[in-house]
């Protein structure tokens, strides 16, 4: 090899030396990773308003790394795996449970919801350390071959800078409830509830309680009885999934005996208002469990039962086991969901059976989990049951919480048409139909459930209350077919009643309602516990006779009532005995 052809290698790899010696491997690398985030914005944001804010978000996190780390590769980085990890947790969010992640589900971290994660996804542990050691390697390289040094003072003024255009333009056009249920716009979503939600927090703290009280007297003591008059029946509640009486929607038709599923044993129709429409189970749950408002909680409502686990100890089941009761749910999903077991124990409740122990599948007909209701009574009364008997707790009353899932979205699909192979469509539109035919055998299984109970227990009194948990999500454009999506949407924001209107009613075997008086003809979901209490015969502690008294002060209404002050009074009385603790 000639000199000179010597000395152009040389040169070469002397150039090729002082690069990679320089800041160009990582200034390529970041540019590399900030094109990725770019194109995931385009992909995951939409609308100018959402997509400046994801920018935003991304530099302000970026900013955040680079006073740590000071490299601009190592820090995109970092940025890079809390962006895709957000948008990969709202995204598994939003298929169980039709909502995208809000700071919440950050700020809530119980051991319930992480079980519940674990669970849903079959091997998610493996694949978690997979990514974490993956993402350690790359930012050891990134540390080595990252030669850029960015202040610090520059870092912290540009972080300053979008952090508070961040707060503005959020303070600006604040999150509605409606967009989580989009499935799109993950960070930015995420980023306008962090603010949202801190400011309501600083403000308010997690639970409204009227701070003017706080000297009152407590309300309830630990030391309360009760010693029930007489032999008091079983209860059973039925949470009929998505059900409401769909012949208040103009034109729908319906088979000629439906309406008879929504009477009481006395021929009255009742209306239950809940506090969602279209999916929030969970949210009517804590209603007929604590005798309380889900709105108590402001934008922290989604996450009531994770919040009031351990926290709320006043309800149905706490009175009910006071009575003599021993209390039992049925679960159609996993007891860790939303922390339901968690928060169930904390209202009275024993035991509770969930899906997982039935053996339940994704969705099982009412029948399946009517049955699994008649057989743990059976074996708790000492009835002969696969050969085992059970005597100590055999003269005790039994309350059940028992759910149903058959009627549970989607309606685009026909659900087991096995088990209707007579059914004939009665209306065009097929959603509807679908609806109507899964509501008929809710019915169906109801009456054969109820009919079961009389000829295998004919000795045993009962008391069933069913109800519906919310309006499916088809019943907005069924009721309003005039209204469009938006003038919907704004009559949900105002809490017009109509759009949260289900049923309940109130049925008996070998036993006679005690009292109905409270049980209004319209009533806010809260209060159904109390009619549970009354119509079995059963004395009320302190908390439920100062309930009784704001159901009469404010006909039926619970939350709205004189804008939220009566409930936030109740709160108050009920942080003084004791009874709600920890906010």
């Amino acid at each position: 090899m000639s000199t000179s052809g010597l000395g152009f290698l040389l040169g070469g790899a002397s150039i090729v030396r002082r690069v990679f010696d320089g800041v160009w491997p990582g200034a390529v690398l970041s540019a590399a990773l900030h094109t990725w985030v770019l194109t995931r914005i385009a992909q995951t944001e939409y609308g100018t308003f959402n997509q400046v804010l994801c920018l935003l978000t991304w530099i302000f996190l970026n900013c955040l790394f680079l006073l740590m780390v000071r490299r601009a590769a190592l820090a995109a980085l970092l940025s890079l795996g809390l962006v895709e990890l957000l948008i990969l947790v709202s995204q598994f969010k939003f298929k169980i449970t039709w909502m995208t992640a809000t700071f919440l589900d950050v700020m809530v971290i119980d051991p319930d919801s992480l079980a519940f994660l674990m669970s849903a996804v079959p091997g998610l542990r493996m694949l978690t350390a997979a990514i974490v050691i993956v993402f350690v390697v790359c930012m050891l390289l990134l540390t080595l071959c990252d030669r850029t040094r960015i202040s610090r003072a520059f870092s912290g003024i540009v972080a300053g800078v979008s952090l508070a255009l961040i707060v503005g333009l959020s303070n600006a056009v604040p999150e509605q409830p409606h967009e989580t249920f989009q499935g799109v716009n993950h960070v930015s979503n995420f980023t306008r509830s962090a603010v949202v939600s801190l400011s309501e927090l600083a403000d308010s703290g997690w639970l409204e309680i009227d701070r003017a009280s706080a000297n009152q007297m407590a309300l309830f003591s630990a030391d309360e009885t009760c010693t029930p008059q007489s032999r008091p029946p079983h209860i059973i509640m039925v949470l009929d999934e998505s059900s409401f009486d769909i012949r208040r929607a103009p034109g729908v038709v319906v088979p000629d005996d439906y309406g008879r599923h929504f009477q009481s044993t006395d021929g009255v129709s009742r209306t239950l208002i809940t506090e969602g429409t279209g999916g929030p189970t969970w949210y009517t749950e804590y209603n007929v469990l604590t005798g309380l408002s889900t709105r108590s909680f402001g934008r922290m409502s989604f996450h009531v039962t994770r919040l009031a686990a351990g926290r709320v100890k006043r309800g149905l089941p706490q009175a009910l086991r006071r009575c003599g009761y021993r209390t039992f749910t049925l679960y159609p999903a996993y007891g860790a969901f939303l922390s339901a077991r968690g928060f169930q124990r904390s209202t009275g409740i024993e035991r509770m059976i969930d899906a997982h122990e039935m053996g339940a599948g994704d969705v099982e007909p009412d029948a399946f989990y009517f049955d699994k209701a008649a057989r743990l009574f059976a074996k708790e009364k000492g009835k002969e049951l696969d050969g085992e008997r059970d005597k100590k707790h055999g003269t005790a009353p039994l309350f059940m919480l028992v759910y149903t899932a058959a009627n549970h979205f989607p309606w685009t699909t026909t659900y087991r048409p096995d088990l209707t192979p007579d059914w004939t469509a009665l209306n065009a539109d097929p959603e509807t139909d679908e609806y109507v035919r899964r509501q008929t055998m809710s019915a169906r299984d109801y009456a054969a459930f109820v009919d079961r109970l009389k000829r295998e227990f004919p000795d045993e009194s009962f008391l069933i209350v069913r109800f519906g948990d919310h309006p499916p999500a088809i019943a907005p454009r069924l009721i309003a077919p005039g209204l469009s999506d938006a003038q919907i949407a704004e009559r949900i924001m105002v809490r017009d009643p109509k759009f949260f209107s289900a049923y309940y009613a109130i049925d008996a075997i070998n036993f006679t309602p005690a009292d109905l008086s409270s049980a209004h003809e319209t009533l806010d979901a809260p209060y159904l516990p109390l009619v549970v209490l009354e119509a079995a015969g059963l004395p009320l502690d302190s908390t439920f006779a100062e309930q009784k008294r704001i159901l009469q002060r404010c006909e039926g209404l619970f939350y709205p009532c004189r804008d939220g002050a009566e409930a936030r009074r109740f709160n108050r009385l009920l942080v003084d005995s004791g009874v709600i603790k920890g906010f």
